[in-house]
């Protein structure tokens, strides 16, 4: 499949994007090749190939205990910060 400027210019008006008109011939061209690549992808032989929804399917992830190992570190947390207030960052309000 050969893909044309003004599919190119359809394209970019549903993308949202400005092209120049001196870009027009360089992305068609750029886009045609990649389709061809594509298009390549269809001559794969997959009959008996199992779909996969993962390339680890099978394996399960290891799981570790919901500890906590790091933290009751508030004060020292805190001790970076420019101005705190019980136990808090103090920020500058931003919602009117």
């Amino acid at each position: 499949m050969s893909v044309d400027k003004s599919t190119v210019v359809r394209i970019a008006q549903l993308a949202r994007i400005r092209i120049s008109e001196d870009d027009l011939g360089a992305l068609a061209e750029e886009l045609s090749k990649i389709v061809g690549w594509v298009e390549q992808l269809d001559e794969v032989d997959t009959e008996g190939v199992t779909p996969m929804a993962s390339t680890t399917e099978g394996t399960s992830l290891r799981q570790r205990d919901d500890v906590v190992s790091d933290g009751d570190c508030r004060d020292e947390v805190l001790s970076n910060a420019p101005e705190t207030k019980n136990g808090y960052f103090v920020v500058p309000k931003v919602i009117e």
